[in-house]
């Protein structure tokens, strides 16, 4: 079985963008494995914990990415409160996309399409995390 090492985000600005993704996840910054790392601080790669070690870390590496309009793997977001989260998260520097809502069997879900400051699509949805 495979397991997620890490989520890698193509940036133009890693420092920036690990901000952002910092605040809006309540995650530490942490040093580089040795072979990320060398023996000075490196602007092109910032490294993102949990500090509960539940979710994989989130790498953000300086490269060229391709389009921020089709991307097939985005984060989903799970709050109790997504109005006060969206807002939190707008405050941080995201820009809101749409909401949507769709139904499913008996229940309907509602969730808010965001980028972040670089443009990276993700959701917040009406969820308690797991």
């Amino acid at each position: 079985m495979a397991s997620i090492e890490k989520i890698t985000y193509a940036c133009n600005s890693p420092d920036r963008l690990a901000t952002f993704w910092e605040q809006a996840l309540e995650r530490d910054r942490v040093p580089l494995p040795s072979e990320l790392a060398d023996e000075t601080d490196d602007p092109d790669h910032v490294l993102l914990a949990d500090p509960d070690g539940r979710s994989p870390p989130l790498l953000f590496k300086r490269l060229p990415k391709g389009s921020t309009e089709d991307i097939p793997i985005h984060l989903d977001l799970a709050t109790k409160e997504r109005a006060a989260t969206v807002e939190r998260l707008e405050d941080l520097g995201a820009s809101t996309v749409e909401t949507k809502r769709e139904r499913f069997h008996e229940r309907t879900e509602e969730w808010t399409v965001m980028k972040d400051p670089e443009g990276n699509g993700f959701c917040v949805c009406d969820r308690a995390s797991r």
